[in-house]
């Protein structure tokens, strides 16, 4: 974070790791029964996979957790999401969440940009 720019590919690289430390542990049955959750969660229903994903990131935002973000703007890169589509998202997250989220959704529009451009 030499540049004031946190560096999401790290971070989500050290929750993965530490995740994965946490399957060989007494929580291994709480994060499968997590990842079944998620994968409940984000499938098609009424409301498709990308917008449910553009969801997460403005909680992700809302609730100012660095991994969400993280996680969450790549998952949207996979799944083909515009700059415009990203930018709705923070607008609304700031419009629900006031200046905490605000100062959130610049750090969100900085991890969309670095990740789309790599």
């Amino acid at each position: 974070m030499a540049d004031g720019k946190k560096d999401y590919a790290a971070i989500t690289s050290a929750i993965s790791e530490g995740i994965s430390g946490l399957r060989g542990t007494g929580a291994k049955e709480t994060l499968n029964q997590f990842n079944t959750m998620a994968k409940a969660a984000l499938a098609d229903g009424a409301l498709d996979t990308k917008t449910k994903e553009l969801i997460a990131l403005a909680i992700g935002v809302a609730k100012q957790c660095d991994g969400c973000i993280g996680f969450h703007t790549k998952a949207l890169k996979r799944l083909g999401a515009s700059d415009e589509e990203v930018a709705e998202t923070l607008g609304m997250a700031v419009y629900m969440g006031g200046g905490p989220s605000l100062m959130y959704a610049g750090d969100t529009w900085t991890a969309w940009q670095a990740l789309k451009d790599s």
